[in-house]
């Protein structure tokens, strides 16, 4: 049993917290819902491309660290264009679009010698009322999941239990999720790692590891202080297949739906402040962790930086959706 100490600890590091380190953890989820919510591909009509980099526990050695690259778009089927009135007026009408979102996700999720790389291909089907929509989703996954010898030092570099294991596994999987926006609300739910694939380090039977279902319940509110600042609140439950919890709850307020600041509580680990600006088409995001652990006592903090670029014109998407 020693020998599979290694190992052991390897894994164990990163399932601790349950979910949270399984899968990728995003500060400014508000801005880009289709990282954790398939069925938000292509809801705001805009042909987007994120691009998220977020470094966590800044100071420590080989900190956990994640980076996405996303792509979302409608395909439209007719289109017109409305050039009589401006986002801020919020109108109830929208465009008679296509119905179908598609959309893509490659990200690189790292913490010490584990390490995640995979790609998204996601397929959305949306439904317009007059008022509001209804959104439904599914992604395929692909993520290739790896040890990395240079980080692990071993205690007997002759180890054959080590050396005979397999660094590299390849994992299919799937994520699945509803999506409604109205004019002042939007509310998800979402489930990743559906299949809950075995992943198999060695041939002993003992380092058998399953990759845990999770599920998204998101939701937020807009409420127009004044003419030119919106309070929006919006809150972020993640649940794991082992019982665990755990709550973003944010409030963000935006001015002249240009800039914005914010705080959020994560419950039990980190209040985090919320700071970006929208310029015409172009969306820059900033997130800085605080820590409520004593890791903090070690660390600088976790960064987070989100930017956003869309294309396409305004008539293209439902005026009153979000902002961003």
């Amino acid at each position: 049993m020693r020998r599979l100490l290694y190992i052991a600890i390897l894994l164990g590091g990163f399932m601790l917290d349950g979910w949270s380190q399984q899968v990728p953890l995003y500060s400014q989820y508000m801005l880009n819902g289709f990282l954790l919510n398939p069925a938000a591909a292509g809801s705001e009509g805009y042909t987007a491309v994120n691009l998220t980099a977020r470094e966590q526990w800044i100071g420590l050695k080989n900190g956990p660290g994640t980076y996405a690259l996303s792509f979302q778009t409608r395909i439209l089927k007719k289109s017109y264009i409305s050039r009589g009135s401006s986002v801020r007026k919020r109108q109830r009408r929208g465009s008679r679009s296509g119905n179908v979102g598609i959309g893509g996700y490659f990200f690189n999720d790292r913490n010490g010698a584990v390490e995640r790389i995979g790609m998204k291909g996601t397929y959305a089907y949306h439904i317009n009322f007059s008022q509001s929509q209804l959104s439904f989703g599914l992604s395929f996954v692909a993520y290739q999941f790896r040890l990395d010898d240079d980080l692990i030092t071993l205690l007997d570099p002759g180890d054959d239990l080590w050396l005979g294991a397999q660094k590299s596994v390849f994992i299919p999987d799937a994520d699945a999720g509803i999506y409604y926006t109205a004019r002042n609300y939007w509310a998800g739910f979402s489930v990743d790692q559906m299949f809950e694939s075995i992943l198999k380090i060695g041939d002993s039977g003992y380092d058998r590891y399953v990759m845990e279902r999770n599920y998204y319940l998101m939701g937020g509110y807009d409420f127009e202080v004044r003419r030119d600042i919106i309070l929006s609140p919006s809150t972020l439950i993640k649940f794991a297949e082992n019982g665990k919890v755990q709550a973003d709850i944010s409030g963000k307020f935006f001015y002249q739906q240009s800039y914005w600041g914010g705080l959020t509580y994560r419950t039990g680990h980190a209040i985090i402040i919320l700071a970006g600006v929208s310029i015409d088409k172009l969306v820059f995001g900033y997130a800085f962790d605080i820590g409520l652990n004593s890791i903090m006592k070690h660390s600088y903090g976790t960064h987070e930086f989100t930017f956003i670029a869309k294309f396409g014109d305004n008539a293209r998407r439902y005026r009153w959706l979000n902002r961003f």
